[in-house]
């Protein structure tokens, strides 16, 4: 796999893809006529934030397939672009928590203890020691946002003896008790709080959270932190309740403006009352190697085809789940690509059923493959877990999943029903010692490997039909690797499931259907 590497990355990450044999081109900091100039060739790409990947640069990527951002924010990817075009965008979200929570706890106490201030001083040779700062013991910090960043804050907030409010409205107060922190609303955490510091990611719901009303719900005198996204505090408020004395200092790490250029950033950022740092959260050496090597790995987990754990656009709810849920997904695309070969009609609807020991919290991703089977082979961009759902809503085919308690005697079934002009159509699979299965075809009890050429064959049962099919297929020189039958009643309709060693021409296919008498004859190519 060919990756193209756009900003500077631990050397560790480059060489962990190199030992395995990727091709590996550096093009750092390029401009965006090098940069389209270059892309149309690659497979993947890595990038920081310094690059603008956006739906215009994928136009100049027919070949891109993935796309790996180290470290944790996507805000410089337009991921639904990339979704429609089925490019898989992962990240790196555990690599740099440590250094961002570490550098987070470490401007709260520049900011207290007024070390900046301190230090320049005596840098002067200014010998000052009437610098009175404030302690972190018995003070209540508020937490906006109890993530894997937000939590470790408010754990090393908690081991200096503070009081930790948490707002954070997609988790259980379990949570909260887990790691020393109330959860309260936010309009209380405004109110108590004597510092604040927000963990959030930057997007509709979270710009500006924390603007003019919201500052004068605070304590006078409260001390504000943003190490998370530049944006989610609305900084001309911020320099205006910082110049009117109600806010008493901030300490910050990230622009709405990187590198800040406005007048109104300089003035915040020269504001004596301000910490500042150049975006520096993420900018430990430890962390940039636990990155790079982080989304190394899913390059290689992606060309291997396994799944990757932290795609940003594949709905993966439950990655402890990912090895249990595997063999199910390539059952679930394996039924999807069987059942368009078998009925190639136009594809009205598809119903998922979901049965036993399957994951219930990854129903949607199963649904998806299942629909990436139904629609890769008959679309001319690829169709896959990122952008099946997208794929179904273009071409009106409407997917609907649901479970059901009857297994028919199986440990697990997927049951996929697809809906056409020849009418309802079903197949259902398990999954044995980790391969699929396929254990149902129509309305018969059949079992079978689904891999290679299969050729399915559906005609009245009677003496001499499998010496004919035999007969017919050796004079072409075609093996037989195994067979299976399903029928209800003797010498009533059968459906034969033939696996085969060679492909078949339609003109052979023609033929064995002819031998029989058979009313439905397709050859099924499967991986």
């Amino acid at each position: 796999m060919r990756v193209l590497v756009v900003d500077a990355i631990a050397p560790e990450g480059l060489a962990y893809l190199r030992e395995r044999k990727f091709d590996v081109e550096e093009l750092l900091k390029p401009s965006r006529e090098a940069l389209r100039a270059r892309i149309g060739q690659a497979e993947a790409l890595i990038t920081r934030s310094s690059t603008e990947v956006t739906g215009d640069l994928l136009d100049h990527a027919p070949r891109l397939r993935i796309i790996g951002r180290a470290g944790v924010g996507v805000d410089n990817i337009d991921v639904d672009a990339c979704s429609r075009r089925g490019i898989v965008v992962v990240n790196a979200p555990h690599g740099n928590v440590v250094s961002a929570a570490e550098h987070t706890l470490g401007m709260l106490l520049a900011l207290l203890r007024r070390i900046p201030e301190a230090h320049a001083q005596l840098k002067s040779l200014e010998w000052n020691r009437a610098i009175y700062g404030g302690e972190l013991f018995r003070k209540t910090v508020g937490v906006v946002g109890l993530g894997k960043v937000g939590s470790r804050v408010a754990v090393r907030v908690r081991a200096f003896g503070a009081e930790v409010l948490a707002y954070d409205p997609y988790i259980p107060e379990s949570r909260g008790r887990d790691v020393g922190a109330r959860l309260t609303d936010f309009e209380t955490l405004l109110r108590h709080a004597d510092v604040i510091t927000v963990h959030v990611p930057l997007n509709d719901e979270t710009e500006n959270m924390i603007a003019a009303r919201e500052l004068a719900a605070t304590k006078r005198g409260v001390r504000l932190v943003n190490c998370a996204r530049g944006g989610i505090i609305h900084e001309g408020d911020l320099l205006a309740a910082l110049t009117s004395g109600h806010v008493a200092g901030a300490a910050i790490d990230v622009w709405s403006e990187e590198p800040p250029r406005s007048d109104l950033l300089r003035r915040l950022i020269q504001h004596p009352r301000v910490v500042v740092t150049p975006h520096l959260g993420a900018n430990s050496s430890e962390a940039q190697v636990n990155v790079a090597i982080d989304v190394a790995r899913q390059l290689v987990a992606f060309r291997d085809g396994e799944l990757v754990e932290h795609a940003v656009n594949i709905p993966l709810g439950d990655a402890t789940a990912v090895a249990e849920l595997r063999p199910f997904l390539a059952l679930a695309e394996c039924l999807g690509r069987f059942c368009v070969q078998l009925d190639p009609e136009h594809l009205a609807s598809v119903e998922v059923t979901l049965a036993g020991a399957i994951p219930e919290k990854d129903q949607e991703l199963l649904a998806r493959a299942v629909v990436a089977g139904l629609l890769d082979p008959v679309m001319a961009g690829p169709v896959n877990l990122v952008n099946a759902h997208l794929a179904a809503r273009e071409r009106g085919v409407a997917v609907a999943i649901r479970r059901e308690e009857e297994t028919s005697g199986y440990k697990s079934l997927l049951t996929v029903a697809t809906q056409t002009r020849e009418g309802r159509k079903v197949i259902a699979g398990t999954v044995f010692d980790g391969q699929p299965r396929i254990v149902r075809l129509r309305d018969l009890d059949i079992e079978f490997t689904p891999e290679g050429y299969i050729l399915v064959l559906s005609y009245e049962d009677r003496p001499g039909m499998v010496g004919r099919i035999g007969t017919t297929l050796g004079r072409m020189n075609v093996n037989i690797a195994s067979m299976h039958v399903g029928r209800k009643t003797k010498r009533g309709r059968a459906i034969v499931v033939l696996i085969l060693d060679e492909d078949l021409e339609a003109d052979q296919l023609a033929e064995v259907a002819r031998s029989v008498d058979a009313d439905f004859a397709r050859l099924i190519r499967l991986p």
